[in-house]
């Protein structure tokens, strides 16, 4: 199959049937290696629609949602102000690293499924079927969750609507922005993030202030939280030790807050310029998100002490957000509602965003013969709307909590997946690993690459070892005395062997092996970015120009 990547939507000329045909036939021919770079199965039905300001937006949206407007106040109770604070900045490190080190291999490989595809080009083909799958399962799970929780979240404002209203409503809604263009996806997640971001930054100045006792009638908080209870907080044992497993509890806590970034180049077939702009996109959103949690996690822990019972809320609304909290004390009453509106848009921006993922990762299965065929049927439009259409179909597992024994086994379903981000993350890794070896071994320079950094090939590998670490550690609570808990101990494992018993079935099945250094055909995908040069990209024009600097 040709390696020629996405040129123009002159290519789309043929039907999308007519291309899943002909691609049929002509994948049993070709060597299973070309469908690691971009084809032309990509090139004819998919459509590159996609900026670095939407790539920027996405990965923004996808790492800021209801972690951070409803999670921080876990943190704070477990970690303590400067526990949390210490746990969010080293998994903030590790962001840092993942997403440097998934600009790198994406900018040379901008493939529809990114790093699914990329593990089986540089590692094993075994490994990307068994993360491939991990992932479409998941996200089959995740899309319907999410849209249970904005069924909870509605009840902040009453319960005089039936929940089933609700989620057909977003059903509806969510299989429409699916169904679309890739663009209106862009567009649509480009705002929610932008949203997401003008209430963050209103939030912290908002917290700054109240602490600082500039609300009339409210006096100044400062660090009193720090002094009592302290800055630590003692978790599931006492003294130092305790203190420190409650900062080390605050790391899982991190990493699924941040849990969404890694799927910013997802759709590196459908993004225009990708060698410029995924990199530039991999550079803002880790400045950006880093600054705004680390400045959100400092607030809260100046505006609620670790020890308030307010924070146990467990209904899952606004009224369990340490910024709801402080305002409410302070008397400002249109807080509650604003958070809950935005945490809503931003529970519908990632079941939109996992959509997304999902279905190109299922498409990029497909393409490499590890998933059916039908799944690389295409809209005229260039949207794979089997793929889609599979994905609708799971949403409506969401009115299973109607009921409540439905929804506990529901929830044991979700649960198989929970450390799915940190598989993926670790995959990222050594993905990026494995080039930097590839490439050394064949004696080619890191000055290729579209985008390289000395030291990444460093930090990745610092941040396999912490993403492993934190892993088999995350649910160290249920191996204490008198804290086990059957589904906090599958949340936290069952997902490890669900994707070692995939990768040595795929192996002993189709006979893979890992790749060696030297057999990695490097040179076939530096060709396609000296070919097919990026273009010139304007900049952001009118109203956009003068909020660009979060996107660009």
């Amino acid at each position: 199959m040709s390696t020629e990547p996405l040129l123009a939507s002159s290519r789309r000329s043929q039907t999308s049937d007519m291309a899943y045909e002909n691609d049929t036939e002509s994948y049993r021919q070709d060597d299973h290696r070309s469908a690691d770079l971009v084809t032309d199965t990509e090139s004819r039905s998919l459509s590159r629609s996609l900026a670095q300001r939407h790539l920027s937006m996405i990965g923004i949206a996808g790492s800021i949602g209801t972690g951070l407007f409803l999670g921080l106040g876990g943190a704070i109770q477990t970690g303590g102000p400067l526990g949390a604070l210490l746990g969010y900045f080293i998994v903030g490190l590790i962001v840092c690293s993942v997403t440097f080190a998934l600009g790198e291999v994406s900018a040379l490989l901008p493939v529809t499924g990114s790093f699914v595809r990329h593990a089986e080009f540089l590692v094993d083909p075994a490994l990307g079927f068994a993360v491939g799958w991990n992932l479409v399962y998941g996200i089959g799970l995740s899309i319907p969750s999410e849209i249970t929780a904005i069924c909870v979240l509605f009840t902040f404002w009453g319960e005089d609507v039936h929940p089933a209203v609700y989620i057909m409503a977003f059903i509806t809604l969510t299989f429409l922005v699916g169904i679309a263009f890739v663009r209106v996806f862009g567009e649509v997640e480009f705002v929610f993030a932008l949203l997401k971001v003008l209430l963050v930054i209103f939030l912290i100045i908002l917290g700054i202030v109240i602490a600082a006792g500039g609300v009339p009638g409210t006096p100044a908080i400062g660090f009193r939280y720090w002094r009592d209870p302290g800055p630590f907080v003692e978790y599931v044992a006492t003294g130092d030790w305790g203190k420190f497993l409650g900062f080390w509890g605050v790391l899982s806590n991190a990493v699924f807050s941040f849990a969404g970034i890694e799927s910013l180049a997802m759709a590196g077939a459908e993004t225009r310029n990708p060698h410029r702009s995924i990199p530039r996109a991999c550079k803002r959103i880790f400045i950006r998100v880093l600054l705004f949690y680390m400045l959100a996690v400092f607030v809260v822990g100046l505006l609620v002490a670790s020890d308030d019972d307010r924070l146990d809320d467990s209904f899952g609304t606004a009224a369990q957000s340490p910024f709801v909290i402080a305002a409410s004390a302070a008397g400002i009453a249109a807080i509650p509602s604003v958070v809950n509106a935005v945490v809503i848009t931003s529970a519908w921006s990632a079941a939109n965003q996992a959509l997304l993922a999902g279905t190109r990762v299922l498409f990029g299965l497909a393409l490499k013969g590890q998933a059916p065929r039908v799944f690389l049927r295409t809209t005229s439009w260039g949207t794979p709307y089997v793929c889609v259409l599979l994905y609708t179909a799971l949403m409506f597992l969401s009115f299973m909590s109607l009921s409540s024994s439905a929804l506990t086994v529901f929830w044991w379903f979700v649960d198989l997946t929970a450390a799915g981000v940190l598989v993926s993350w670790s995959v990222i890794l050594l993905n990026h690993i494995r080039l930097k070896m590839a490439m050394a071994e064949q004696g080619i320079p890191a000055s290729r690459l579209p985008w390289h950094n000395w030291w990444t090939i460093y930090s990745s590998s610092i941040s396999l070892f912490m993403c492993i670490l934190i892993l088999f550690t995350s649910g160290f609570r249920v191996f204490t005395k008198g804290n086990w808990d059957p589904s906090g101990f599958v949340s936290s494992y069952l997902d490890i062997p669900l994707v070692l018993s995939a990768y040595f079935i795929w192996k002993f099945v189709r006979k893979t092996k890992i790749s060696s250094l030297k057999s990695i055909p490097l040179e076939e995908a530096f060709l396609q970015v000296d070919q097919y040069p990026d273009e010139p990209e304007g900049k952001s024009q009118g109203w956009l120009r003068a909020l660009s600097w979060i996107w660009d």
